[in-house]
This record gives structure tokens, sequence and C-alpha cells, in this order.
């Protein structure tokens, strides 16, 4: 965990969260004739409880147990029918529960009576999202957009033990249980805080937007990679850029973007980002919290929708990542430029391997999923040259004789553009095949003073 290690408070929060006993509901709709069918998500309702058990461990909860709780519709009340939320307040108070983690969106007045019904301290699937965040986000930005979110989250709700606002980032808020001092919401200052943080995020994005006008000056292409969280991006970032972003098994390793460089096969040079995982339900405050990043994932030349092929739900965890891209607006035609690739093809059996291998051949050429895997390194050179392929559209082939003398010359043509062929000519000239963007090639032309023609 040193990626939150150093951060105030931090020790404290952790100590007090492996105190805290959980417990872990699945609220889930199902059909009404077969209470264990499939929820409408299209998942499973077992692997979105152990799912939401994933949430919980990320914050380092004293997990005393999980439960479905299958409903045929929601109460208006309590989210649950009266006999289940007595049922589950009756666990509360036999196993000394401190926290009911409810996994899914509690309006405030639902979260209120569930509150009295259990006679312990209550958080849906938003509220555990946002801290979850609280703990990840290392720059300032990311601090910024997740208290930003948590305030917002925040105004509508009591706001009980809640020390946000005091050390101004995110954390354990909610741990705080009943009968302990509580701070009052005070509208008026959160709103106040809200209106600096924006102006704070305003200078923020002013700040992100040179830079992304530095990168596309370089320029260097953009390769984004986005998918569901701990589905391996951060694993596959590592592995390609020899960097040493936090990559471990748990929801949301990964929050703020990060930016390195990779060579291609060719010798072109790329930024590759990483970004924050998604997930099912992301709550819609998170989505506008960090709207700013995500959309650099819509300007990347090209796209990674990394999925976890082990997973038994990796197909209803991609169609949420598209849902998210949808939603940020990423448009039909950009789909040339996505490469869905199908990581940890190490944790398959034969069998599995076979019919995913089977099935990819089915996807047109362009189209045609990528088996992987960063652990072992399997497929990552195919990766790279497809990655190639797509940048090499509309990209200029140019042949250039260089002198014996320009070794300087030749150096920044390896350093600048894709070097495909290289032949030593009789007379002692190097005659070089590159690839460049078009808004390079003026930039080539007058470094070679090869004339505007």
């Amino acid at each position: 965990m040193s990626e939150v290690q150093g951060q105030p408070g931090f020790d404290l929060e952790r100590r007090r969260a492996q105190h805290t006993h959980a417990l872990v509901v699945g609220p889930y709709l199902v059909a009404r004739q077969k209470s264990g069918a499939p929820a409408p998500s299209g998942r499973a309702p077992q692997a979105r409880l152990d799912e939401a058990l994933g949430l919980a461990r990320a914050i380092d909860l004293d997990l005393a147990e999980a439960s479905l709780a299958p409903l045929s519709k929601v109460t208006p009340a309590t989210y649950l029918g009266s006999g289940k939320a007595k049922e589950i307040g009756e666990r509360v108070k036999a196993d000394n529960i401190d926290l009911v983690v409810m996994d899914c969106a509690l309006s405030p007045g639902q979260q209120r009576n569930l509150e009295k019904a259990f006679g312990a301290k209550v958080i849906d699937r938003t509220g555990l999202i946002l801290e979850i965040f609280g703990r990840r986000a290392r720059t300032r930005e990311g601090a910024l957009q997740v208290e930003h979110a948590h305030l917002m989250y925040q105004k509508s709700r009591l706001v009980r033990s809640w020390t946000h606002l005091e050390r101004q980032r995110g954390g354990f808020g909610f741990l705080g249980g009943p009968g302990e001092t509580q701070i009052e919401a005070d509208r008026r200052l959160i709103q106040e805080r809200i209106t600096r943080i924006e102006r704070e995020l305003e200078g923020v994005k002013r700040t992100r937007g040179l830079h992304r006008k530095t990168r596309q000056e370089a320029p260097y292409p953009v390769v984004a990679i986005v998918g569901y969280t701990n589905a391996g991006k951060s694993t596959l970032f590592n592995r390609l850029t020899r960097a040493e972003v936090l990559a471990k098994d748990m929801l949301f390793a990964t929050l703020d973007p990060t930016l390195r460089g990779v060579r291609l096969p060719h010798g072109a040079k790329i930024m590759l980002s990483d970004t924050v995982g998604f997930i099912s339900d992301l709550p819609t405050s998170l989505i506008a919290a960090f709207r700013a990043t995500l959309e650099e994932v819509l300007s990347a030349d090209v796209i990674l929708h990394v999925r976890d092929v082990s997973h038994e739900d990796s197909d209803a965890q991609a169609h949420d990542v598209e849902q998210i891209l949808d939603e940020l607006g990423l448009k039909s035609e950009d789909e040339e430029r996505i490469i869905e690739v199908w990581n940890k093809s190490d944790a398959l059996d034969q069998d599995r391997r076979e019919a995913l291998t089977l099935a990819a051949r089915g996807f047109a050429l362009n189209k045609r999923p990528m088996m992987v895997s960063a652990v072992s390194g399997e497929g990552l050179d195919s990766l790279l040259g497809r990655i190639e392929a797509i940048l090499a559209v509309n990209r200029l082939t140019l042949r250039l004789d260089i002198a014996p003398e320009d070794g300087k010359g030749l150096a920044w043509l390896y350093a600048h553009a894709e070097v495909l062929a290289r032949n030593l000519k009789k007379n002692g000239s190097t005659q070089v095949t590159i690839r460049i963007a078009p808004e390079r090639e003026a930039e080539v032309k007058k470094r070679f003073n090869l004339g505007t023609a």
C-alpha cells in the first residue's frame, strides 16, 4: 500500500478500518420466477457480491461476512423489504456489526431509515467507491476531483463523523458509528468549499491543456489504456514501459493518470497513458469529476481496451467500459482506433483458451482482439505491431539520402521518425526510408533541404 503511506491520517484511517466490523449486503433485483437468475445487469448475483467484497477489502475493512438479499422490487423507504431489513438488523446486533455496506445506490432517506433499522452505520456503493478514490488519489488534481465528488454526494445527506472538510482529503468519513460526536452539515460551508475546488480545478485544467498542447507539438502519438478495474491495465503498462506504477490485485489500484514513452518495433515513440479503471454503476458524480482526465482518452490516437478474459463476467465488464466511453462522447467512427486486448491469457485453462482463440478469429482482421498476458509477456510484440499499423494509416513514407558526414541527421531521424529501412549506397551515403505524421513533413524537408515540393 505504498502509494498512500505518508499521506496525513493514513495510519489512523487504516487502524480504524481494520477495527470496523463490516457486513456486505447484495440487494439485487432478480427475476421473480427464479430467485437465482442473473440480475438485470447481466451479472450473476454472486459475482456482483464478490465485486462488492473486493471494494470493501480495498479500504481494509474487517469483513464479518457477506449476504445476498434477492429483491423482486425496490421498497421506497428502505430499498429492502421490511422483513429483510429486520432480518439483517438482527444479524447486525448478534454479530456486533459496526458498518453495513449496501451494494446499491441509496437515497439519503433510505440510508437514514436503514441506519435506524440496523442500529449501525450504513454506506452505499457510491459512498464506498468515493472512499476508495479518496485513498487512492495521489496527485493534486486527483485529490481535488475526489473531494469535489465527495462534497456533492454529501450535500444532500446527514454528515456523521465526517472529517473530510477538516483534513481536505478523502478517507473513512463513514466509519463513525451512531452515538459518536457528529459534525453538523453546514450547506453554506460545503458550497463555499465546492466553489473553491471548482476554481482550483479550472486552473489545473488550463495547466493540463498546456501540457496536452506541448505533447501535440512534440508530437508523439498517445496510446491510452482503458478497462474495467483490476483488468491488468497497470501490469500491462509496466511491462511495456518498464515503469513501476502500482499494480496490485485490488480494485482501483490506479487512480491518477500516468504517461510514459514506449518505442514501437520500427523505432517510433509513443506516449502510453494508464488511466483509472471503470466499474459497473460508477457514480455519475465521479464520471463528471474525472471527465477532464478521461476526455484525454478520447483524443488518444489509439485506445487499448484491456479485458480480463479469465473473469467470469468479462463480457459484462466490457459492456460497462463501452457504455462509459459512449457517455464521454466516443463516436462510432472512433472504433477504428480501439484495440480490444484480451489480457490474463496465462490464467486460462486449455479449453477456455481454445474457445477464445476461435472466437477471436470470427472478427474482421482490423477489429480482431489481441490475446496477451501482461505477466508472461505473451502476445505483447504482436500488440505493439498492431498499434504501429494503426498509427501508420494516413502517415507519409519518405526516402532520404543522408550524406556520410551527417551522422547527426541520421540520429535525428531515429529520434523523430519511424525508420523502416536503411541501406548503404556505393557513394557512401545512407538511403533511409522513414514514416512520419503528415504534420512533420515540412520539418523533415527543412531539416534535410528537400524543398517543399
